[in-house]
C-alpha cells in the first residue's frame, strides 16, 4: 500500500465497511492497528479507504493515524446516521455543515463552553450550491450512544438536533486540529421519535439499509474528488 495518498476515506462501523468491500472486488486489504485499509484510484487520485472503527475513541485515534501514515490532502467520512422523525427522512443524505459532540457533562464550569470547544465547521465553499446529488446541509451531532425515545425531547430542547451518529464529531475535530480539509457525508438509515425507535433492538433493519445506502454514498466520490481538484489546484 502506498504511504502517500491524495484522499483518505474513513469508514467507522464494521457493517458499513463490509457493505463497501463488494464495490472494490480487486482491492487488497492490509491490516492496521484499527482496521483494514486499501488504496485505489478514483478520478485520477490515490484514495485510501480505511476502516477506523466505531465510537469517538476509535474515530479520533483512527483519524490521527490516517493523517500521520498517509498524509492525505483531505479526508472524508462516509457512513450512516439516525434521524429525528419529522425533521428528516430515511435515505436523506446529510452533508455536515457543523459537527457537535453532545454527550459532554460539564458540572464544574460552563457546559456551553465545553460543547463549543469540540464543535467544528468545515469550509464547504468549494462545493458550490449545485451538487449533482441531493443533500441536506445540517449540523451533525455525535455521542457514544444511540438516540433513544426517552432522549428525543431533551436533545431537541437543548440542540434542535435532527441527525446524530457516533463518530463524526471526533473525526472532524482531529482533522481541524491538524489543519486538514474534511467532509462528512452520511445517510439516514433509521428514525427516532419520543414514542419509538426503528432500529432499537433491531440491528437487522440497520444492516439491511446500510448495505443500500453505502452504494449511494460511494457514487458521490468521483464528483467530490474532481470538484476538490478543480478548486484546490
Amino acid at each position: 500500500m502506498s504511504d502517500q495518498v491524495d484522499v483518505c476515506v474513513l469508514i467507522a462501523a464494521g457493517v458499513e465497511w463490509r457493505a463497501l468491500l463488494p464495490h472494490f472486488p480487486l482491492a487488497e486489504t492490509l491490516p492496521t492497528p484499527y482496521g483494514e485499509a486499501f488504496t485505489t484510484s478514483i478520478a485520477s487520485q490515490q484514495v485510501c479507504f480505511f476502516h477506523s472503527g466505531w465510537g469517538k475513541v476509535a474515530a479520533a485515534g483512527g483519524t490521527q493515524y490516517a493523517i500521520d501514515r498517509w498524509g492525505p490532502r483531505w479526508l472524508i467520512n462516509l457512513g450512516t446516521c439516525g434521524g429525528v422523525e419529522g425533521m428528516v427522512d430515511v435515505n436523506d443524505m446529510i452533508l455536515a455543515e457543523e459537527t457537535v459532540i453532545y454527550d459532554i457533562i460539564e458540572g464544574m464550569s460552563s457546559y456551553q463552553a465545553a460543547i463549543e470547544h469540540y464543535a467544528v465547521q468545515p469550509n464547504l465553499d468549494w462545493l458550490g450550491t449545485n451538487l449533482p446529488f441531493p443533500v441536506k446541509r445540517l449540523k451533525l451531532y455525535s455521542a457514544d450512544r444511540d438516540i433513544r425515545p426517552v432522549d428525543v425531547s431533551g436533545i431537541l430542547r437543548e440542540f434542535g438536533a435532527a441527525v446524530a451518529d457516533w463518530e463524526s464529531g471526533a473525526f472532524a475535530w482531529v482533522c481541524a486540529r491538524n489543519h486538514k480539509n474534511w467532509l462528512v457525508l452520511r445517510t439516514v438509515t433509521d428514525l427516532v421519535s419520543d414514542q419509538f425507535a426503528e432500529a432499537l433492538g433491531n440491528a437487522d433493519l440497520w444492516k439491511q439499509r446500510t448495505a443500500q445506502v453505502m452504494a449511494s454514498l460511494l457514487n458521490t466520490l468521483p464528483w467530490l474528488i474532481e470538484r476538490y481538484l478543480q478548486t484546490h489546484s
